[in-house]
């Protein structure tokens, strides 16, 4: 029905966000990842939006990009996650952490999302492993890198450098990515550290 709504950010509370367009307010439910990137209140903003109706509720969910919004519905289609987690999800969860955590199989990550549990979280990698693609989930985060700078060079943090660094060495790009989510506490780490621990991994597989 609403494909997207682009108005004035009129009002951000702690479930959702209201947008004015033609003098009314809609409610839009939003993850806290899309809260945090918004402008101002008063500044023009478009979101992408999944309308959904249920028995007692008509609601609007929204996203700042129709390629999370087609996630958002990707997770909806996984048997036992409703609207409320699938936005749990992204809200502790950037789209394209779900998407690496996904093609990785790192169950553990997903499950930190409000009530999905360990079994849920490889549910949905099960259910949406073949429907994603690694090439672009990269190409994704680079876009998105484009977007956030138009000066500056794309901008990747240490584990995605040291992925594409295993992939210029010959390792596949999935053998490459599960290597490195596999190492645990790489936060703060540098790339060549991250690569080399990864290495290190990949040489007992």
């Amino acid at each position: 029905m609403f494909s997207y709504i682009r108005g004035e950010l009129a009002e951000v509370m702690e479930e959702g966000i209201v947008i004015e367009t033609g003098g009314v307010g809609f409610f839009v439910r939003v993850p806290q990842t899309v809260v945090s990137a918004l402008p101002p209140q008063g500044r023009i903003v478009k979101i992408y939006t999944h309308f959904r109706v249920s028995e007692d509720a008509m609601q609007l969910y929204g996203f700042l990009s129709r390629e999370d919004l087609e996630l958002f519905r990707m997770l909806l289609g996984v048997s036992g996650v409703g609207p409320k987690a699938a936005l749990g999800v992204l809200s502790v969860l950037t789209a394209d952490d779900v998407r690496f955590a996904v093609l990785s199989d790192d169950s553990k990550t997903i499950a930190r999302a409000p009530g999905i549990g360990p079994k849920t979280a490889k549910k949905i990698i099960l259910e949406l492993k073949d429907r994603l693609s690694l090439e672009d989930a990269f190409e994704h985060r680079l876009s998105q890198n484009r977007q956030e700078d138009d000066v500056l060079p794309p901008a990747m943090n240490p584990q995605d450098e040291a992925v594409q660094a295993l992939a210029a060495l010959g390792y596949s790009a999935a053998e490459s990515l599960r290597a490195v989510r596999s190492l645990e506490d790489t936060e703060g780490m540098d790339t060549e550290t991250i690569l080399k621990m990864a290495l290190k991994k990949l040489s007992r597989f």
